[in-house]
């Protein structure tokens, strides 16, 4: 869509850190599972993460296990969670809306009296483990308990020494604020009965290593099954379901399954495709917005070539190979596809292409595109709304970016732009109302 915008030199513009033409899109830590909104990070945060990458920086010579410690935090996403706005690194704080009432992330800086600093060890890794604290209290599943129980104890004790190594902050925890039941931690113990399995990842003899190393990563510290996992009124999932997809509740974006090729799906992606929109949060298949947004900019960018192809593997095994959508278009009001034609003709084609071909990499194509296709229209509804830029990344530090048009389009006009898009040059998506628009024009800005 035009005009092409270019954001200036930050790491992120994460304020229009929103979805479009990607296949993937998750969320972040206990951000992706229970809706937590976007933080904007501070300056410190944003130069603890980057120290490392800096060019001419001086040499690391803090031990390798607290080198490795922090690559495997980033692998697990940590500081998305455990850094509020404005705060300190670590320091927790960060308010996560949930369907149940508001949840806070803990501070995890070694302060003896509000971190971790009188912890040890074994008891970092019983966490890890179990989801209890040393204290005896069972841990909400905003923690990605059910994935981070697959870590192996060496992993868990680099990241110890890692969280061990950073400035303690002396700043209090702030209570949650959950509504009645959901308060009672007693009924954690029926959570886990239905839906926490402890234990360590098992690797897959009839695998590769680097399968196996894929999937280590995918199913525990990254946590993808937060967000492309449907969940329930109780907060939990089926592990039927497992990467089938699902909408993240309160940011109100769809995570596109990642198991069936006719609703998003990676059957026909390469593992470069796959690895270059992990790292780089671009490929010629699509970008990332949204919720992976923030992913890819904590994490994922920061993984080794080895660990992204590794994870890539693993994701190629997940679709089903039924193939992708096919017959003809679903049928469209005449008058909405003429004026969906005629609105992106104006705000479209220049970038996207006549025909919805893109220009690689930085517009994606809109046709045969399967996330425009998916069932859900929630996100190609909210990238028209309300445009947005993929993450800033090593790989891809300048992104391009598109504007909002909410302010351009009335419900109508952005309802018939959106079906079109989704029902011309043989995709196969349905057509969206006008009263979808406007549910999601009142979303928050997640």
């Amino acid at each position: 869509m035009k005009p092409t915008l270019r954001p200036p030199r930050t790491p992120m513009r994460r304020r229009f850190a929103l979805l479009a033409a990607a296949a993937l899109v998750c969320g972040s830590a206990m951000l992706a599972r229970m809706a937590v909104p976007l933080p904007l990070v501070v300056a410190e945060a944003r130069a603890a993460e980057s120290a490392a990458v800096q060019s001419g920086a001086a040499a690391d010579t803090r031990p390798d296990i607290v080198k490795r410690g922090e690559y495997l935090a980033r692998a697990g996403d940590c500081v998305a969670c455990h850094t509020a706005p404005r705060g300190r690194l670590f320091a927790g704080g960060l308010a996560m809306e949930t369907p149940f009432g508001t949840l806070y992330s803990p501070n995890i800086t070694p302060d003896a009296q509000y971190g971790i600093g009188t912890w040890s060890e074994d008891a970092f890794f019983r966490m890890m483990r179990t989801g209890i604290t040393p204290e005896g209290k069972l841990l909400y599943p905003a923690m990605p308990i059910a994935q981070y129980t697959k870590v192996t104890r060496e992993d868990s004790d680099a990241i110890f020494a890692y969280l061990k190594s950073v400035e303690p902050v002396r700043e209090a925890n702030h209570k949650h604020t959950l509504r009645f039941p959901f308060n009672q931690r007693k009924l954690l113990y029926g959570w886990r009965t239905l839906y926490f399995r402890e234990g360590e990842f098992k690797p897959d003899p009839t695998r590769s290593v680097e399968w196996n190393r894929g999937a280590y990563l995918v199913e525990g510290l990254g946590h993808c099954t937060m967000c492309h996992t449907k969940i329930n009124m109780l907060g939990g999932s089926s592990q039927s379901e497992q990467f089938a997809g699902g909408l993240i509740p309160v940011q109100n974006w769809y995570a596109p399954s990642l198991t069936s090729d006719k609703d998003g799906g990676l059957g026909d992606w390469s593992i470069k495709d796959i690895v270059d929109l992990l790292q780089a949060g671009i490929s010629d298949r699509g970008a990332v917005y949204g919720p992976m947004a923030e992913v890819t900019y904590h994490s994922l960018q920061y993984m080794t070539d080895e660990d992204a192809k590794a994870m890539a593997a693993y994701l190629k095994t997940l679709p089903d190979n039924r193939g992708r959508k096919s017959g003809p278009s679903a049928a469209t009001n005449t008058n909405v596809f003429a004026l969906g034609e005629k609105i992106y003709a104006d705000k479209c084609a220049l970038c996207h292409g006549a025909k919805g071909e893109g220009k690689l990499q930085h517009y994606p194509p809109l046709a045969a595109n399967q996330s425009i296709e998916m069932d859900s229209a929630v996100n190609p509804i909210r990238i028209v709304l309300n445009g947005g830029f993929p993450p800033g990344t090593r790989r891809n530090p300048e992104p391009y970016g598109m504007p909002p048009f909410a302010q351009e389009l009335n419900d109508t006009e952005a309802a018939a732009v959106v079906t079109y898009i989704r029902t011309a040059w043989g995709n196969h998506g349905k057509p969206v109302t006008a009263r979808e628009v406007n549910e999601l024009r009142k979303a928050p800005l997640h």
